[in-house]
């Protein structure tokens, strides 16, 4: 099997049963994929806002702060939209004690009408999730990574929009969602 890539056209053993012999990722360290051919893979998580709450003049203006972000990326960038399952079982448990706490019968039966609706999310026909925005590029020199993220998290916060630079685990659980369909894999030691 040959696979085309920005360096040219490479062979890839397509009969290998293990994941990891064909993708070119050597490590995930300091929020950055590690390329087997140098490369660093990273960028920034992006929190999202709702702009269609705020009114018809500050949209406008988050758009078109957003439009200058855009137009100033002089180089190639993904942007990458995940899923990322959240478990809601620590909100449950707040609730459950704020129940037990409370001695108001009104203020119990609202908690306990929240008890209800979080125990149907947690269901087998619901997913509970939470969409998280990236935009990451790969760069081989350090410090133009660096002067990339601080620009980036500069330029959206003129927007009015907050961001930070990936973590491990937000790479992880990109791959995770591109290669594994969502499912989180834990890897450990087998013992005998």
């Amino acid at each position: 099997m040959l696979k085309m890539s920005t360096a040219g056209i490479t062979k890839v053993d397509s009969t290998s049963k293990y994941t990891e012999n064909w993708i070119p990722i050597k490590n995930i360290a300091n929020g950055m994929i590690q390329l087997n051919s140098g490369e660093l893979v990273t960028g920034i998580k992006i929190n999202p806002k709702n702009i269609f709450i705020l009114d018809e003049d500050a949209q406008q203006r988050v758009i078109y702060n957003l439009r200058n972000f855009y137009n100033t990326l002089d180089y190639e960038f993904w942007i990458i939209i995940a899923d990322r399952p959240v478990d809601i079982n620590m909100y449950l448990a707040q609730l459950q004690l704020l129940y037990q706490k409370t001695t108001n019968n009104i203020t119990k039966k609202l908690i306990m009408q929240d008890i209800s609706k979080a125990n149907q999310f947690m269901g087998a026909e619901f997913n509970v999730i939470d969409t998280e925005y990236y935009l990451l590029f790969k760069e081989k020199r350090p410090e133009i990574i660096q002067k990339r993220i601080n620009n980036l998290i500069a330029t959206l916060a003129n927007a009015g929009i907050n961001s930070m630079q990936v973590s491990n685990s937000d790479i992880r659980m990109i791959l995770d969602n591109f290669l594994n369909g969502g499912q989180t894999t834990n890897f450990g030691t087998v013992m005998a």
